[in-house]
């Protein structure tokens, strides 16, 4: 072989090996937005299990409801409905919690009137919740004095049942303490829930 033979195989080769080298760091270096992506897609939801559902203070305001033809404004107490990671790893909460006024014991109690309807003014969003860290959902309670004595029948509920979203069979229900003016028979939506937000919520910033 030439002289210049050799020196041709030596280019060739110097560029091959550039080129494996350079895509092997091209197949080993992960975008970081990519890694956050399937770190994300890996976080398990939230357990109820893991979770610690409370009641944060109600702030009164008013709302508009149908009634007789028009719509009427309506006494309504906004709660903030929030759920703290009691454990020690990270978790994802996603959608609306199921709630329903509630009473009598947890295994034999029964619930009170229609459970929460989904007030969808709040769009959806995954909510990463560390450990230690809370969440929290608005729940509006319209007053029952706007609603027909008779189809409303109005109690006081004792506590709220409350469901993280998507749990299925798996779920339980965790049971929050509150005097509740409800609607003891179905129909009547008396409740509305949003979405589960990131961070704990302040009652004042909620009456529009």
């Amino acid at each position: 072989m030439t002289r210049y033979g050799h020196i041709a195989w030596r280019v060739i080769a110097l560029v091959a090996f550039a080129g494996t080298a350079a895509l092997a760091v091209t197949l080993t270096r992960v975008p970081p937005n990519h890694a956050s992506l399937s770190s994300n897609l890996t976080l398990s939801p939230c357990a109820s299990s893991g979770l610690d559902a409370w009641v944060g203070l109600g702030t009164t305001g008013s709302t508009s409801i149908p009634g007789n033809g028009h719509h009427v404004q309506a006494d309504t107490t906004y709660y903030t409905l929030e759920f703290t990671n009691v454990t020690a790893r990270s978790c994802s909460l996603y959608g609306y919690p199921e709630v329903s006024a509630y009473a009598g014991s947890q295994i034999t109690g029964t619930q009170i009137g229609s459970p929460a309807t989904q007030d969808t003014t709040i769009r959806p969003q995954p909510v990463t919740l560390a450990p230690g860290a809370t969440a929290h959902s608005v729940l509006r309670v319209t007053g029952t004095d706007q609603f027909q004595p008779t189809a409303c029948v109005r109690v006081t509920a004792p506590e709220l049942r409350v469901m993280l979203p998507h749990q299925g069979l798996r779920g339980r229900p965790a049971f929050v303490p509150i005097a509740l003016p409800a609607c003891s028979k179905k129909g009547p939506k008396f409740l509305s829930v949003q979405a589960i937000q990131p961070r704990p919520g302040i009652p004042g910033f909620m009456v529009p």
